[in-house]
């Protein structure tokens, strides 16, 4: 996040609207919704609610090849034909005068296809298509964060009918415990984990699966927690089964490709999950990635919320401050992406020489600013080296432009001197303290450079630059030696005392 301003996603990759409507026309819930409103033409007569009556939901199944062979065939045409109602692929007309009440089997009104129906099957472009799409995602995901009924009240004595079956009507519905709210919230958590991963993790970028134990502990782990209690751990437990039903509901939306929990599982730990999953099989605990359709409709619904969401390659037409002011924010992978689609709609001379412009400057931001024109520079080729000559001399840039120009093989390239040796060296560390903190491979890095020269302190506090200070207190806390940490606070304080 930047002060206060909305909080800000790490960029996605994204392919064409052409190609994530036509995954939309093959996601196996709205391709059936699509089939229900073609078959239902001019007018089909139904119940209370847009109903479909008597045999027409076994006939109903039976066109989506769902026959007598899938015991679920009749729910999955249910789903389909409602999710063909809640996006206006069918319309509803009611009999005039019609008293509509939920025990009637009497049709009360005709369903026939609805103009959306037009704009999903393909009669318009790829955007109404997703509209479409992203409408009905909102209705499977209200369905899928609702707890069935006997999920919530369980069994409640006087609520069974003679059927066997649950009465909604003996069940006092204010009594129940149930937050949507909350359980929106919960399922809106593991999507933007999931989204997260995709852009940050290489791996689950290219189409690798996120197991659910790992999805569960992240929402409820906390980071500084090393070992998790005995009640962390039961609380990841329920999170696997909650999300495993809900992921279920999504899968034939094409928002998520999903492995679910193995039955045998649950069986065996008479219906919870094990705790502490097996790590040799972890696969059976679930598994579960967005698709490049679901990453769209997260995403959407993220700048619906205010959030800042960007694509990869939304920068290529920005000018170079605007890319180095905001690229370091992001994962290594999106970062080579954006350099890359930023250096390909220009020519490279020009391209070198907008970014050095950019990177000077004494403010807090310019040390990571210089380091991810060091990054860009790297792929820009040998066209920029003439670019990179002009700078030798430049304080600021002379550093990095000597390391691009020996990186490449570059010839004659003059020695810098040991001022401009220091001076590099603070700006490098400020700038990855600035973009990743202190994680251990700067603990290594620090120890070398202190190891390197001799009397290392004792020059670094005379170096000027605005984060010196700075830079040495971080020394401080990171050098694993105790006395070397000792004189890098000594010399920060000097530093400080020089500029103050």
């Amino acid at each position: 996040m930047h002060g206060d301003e909305s909080p800000t996603m790490p960029p996605v990759r994204l392919p064409s609207e052409a190609e994530l409507a036509r995954d939309a026309l093959a996601a196996p819930l709205f391709a059936r919704a699509v089939l229900l409103a073609r078959w239902a033409g001019d007018g089909i007569r139904v119940g209370a609610g847009g109903e479909l009556l008597g045999g027409q939901l076994k006939e109903a199944a039976e066109l989506l090849g769902l026959g007598d062979d899938d015991e679920d065939g009749p729910y999955h045409a249910a789903e389909a034909w409602h999710l063909a109602l809640d996006t206006g692929l069918l319309e509803v007309e009611e009999d005039e005068g019609a008293e509509p009440t939920l025990d009637s089997d009497e049709p009360v009104g005709t369903a026939a296809a609805g103009e959306e129906l037009k704009r999903f099957a393909g009669g318009s472009g790829p955007a109404d298509v997703l509209e479409v799409w992203s409408d009905g995602l909102e209705s499977v995901l209200e369905d899928a964060a609702t707890p069935s009924l006997e999920d919530l009240v369980g069994d409640l004595e006087g609520a069974v009918g003679p059927d066997g079956d649950l009465d909604p009507r003996a069940v006092d519905l204010d009594a129940l415990e149930y937050d949507a709210e909350a359980e929106g919230d919960f399922l809106d958590g593991a999507l933007g984990n999931l989204y997260l991963l995709a852009a940050t993790d290489p791996a689950v970028a290219d189409g690798s699966m996120v197991p659910l134990p790992v999805l569960a502990a992240s929402m409820l782990v906390p980071d500084d927690m090393d070992e998790p209690t005995d009640e962390v751990l039961e609380s990841v437990s329920s999170a696997m089964m909650r999300l495993d039903e809900q992921f279920r509901v999504l899968a034939p939306t094409g928002m998520v490709e999903y492995q679910p929990v193995d039955e045998a599982l649950t069986q065996e730990s008479e219906g919870e999950l094990p705790e502490e999953p097996d790590d040799e099989d972890v696969s059976r605990y679930g598994m579960v990635r967005l698709t490049a359709l679901g990453l769209y409709g997260v995403r959407q619904r993220l700048l619906a919320a205010g959030i800042e969401a960007p694509l990869v390659g939304d920068l290529a037409g920005e000018d170079a401050a605007t890319l180095l002011d905001t690229v370091p924010s992001f994962p290594e992978e999106s970062a080579r992406q954006e350099f890359e689609r930023w250096l390909a709609a220009r020519t490279v001379p020009g391209a070198a020489r907008e970014l050095l412009t950019a990177a000077r400057g004494q403010d807090p931001a310019a040390p990571a600013r210089r380091l991810a024109c060091q990054q860009a520079l790297s792929l820009a080729g040998a066209d920029a080296e003439p670019a990179l000559r002009e700078v030798l001399d430049d304080r600021e840039l002379g550093g990095l432009a000597r390391v691009w120009l020996v990186e490449n093989g570059a010839r004659d390239v003059p020695p810098p001197d040991e001022e401009m040796v220091f001076w590099l060296t603070v700006d490098t560390l400020a700038a990855q303290l600035a973009t990743a903190g202190e994680p251990d491979e700067l603990q290594e890095l620090v120890r070398g450079l202190v190891d390197q020269h001799t009397g290392f302190f004792d020059r670094a506090w005379q170096v000027d630059h605005p984060s010196t200070a700075d830079v040495l207190e971080a020394m401080g806390r990171i050098h694993p030696d105790k006395r070397a940490a000792k004189e890098a606070r000594k010399a920060a304080f000097k530093a400080r005392s020089q500029a103050g």
